[in-house]
């Protein structure tokens, strides 16, 4: 168990970080790769975007479909609005309709005790 070493935690925060970065620059070559990876990937993305079919309409009707989606979406807010009023008459019906049948029964055992003895 003494071979265990336990790190000591109670060094100041100053030095926590400490000789802890490394920094270092890139080489040439390394450079040069990641340039040509980052033009090679622009032209890809280039090309991709040049085999897209009648792009010039999907940019004219870009707003058209924003407007078409935001009176969609007031549509479904509204019935959704709807459905959630339905669910809470539903759901406030069965719980009165609980809470009715309960009163009823205890007013049925108080009036059916014969004894003046309060069980609790």
């Amino acid at each position: 168990m003494s071979e265990l070493k336990i790190p000591n935690y109670n060094k100041s925060r100053q030095y926590l970080f400490k000789n802890k970065l490394t920094i270092k620059r890139k080489s040439k070559s390394k450079l040069l790769r990641e340039s040509l990876l980052m033009f090679s990937s622009s032209l890809v993305l280039i090309f991709l975007n040049y085999l897209i079919p009648q792009k010039k309409d999907l940019i004219y009707s870009f707003l058209d479909n924003f407007y078409s989606i935001y009176l969609n979406s007031l549509i479904f807010f509204k019935y959704f609005y709807q459905i959630v009023l339905v669910f809470i008459i539903f759901i406030t019906g069965i719980i009165s309709l609980i809470l009715f049948i309960g009163a009823l029964y205890r007013i049925y055992k108080i009036s059916r005790r014969k004894t003046n003895k309060f069980k609790f």
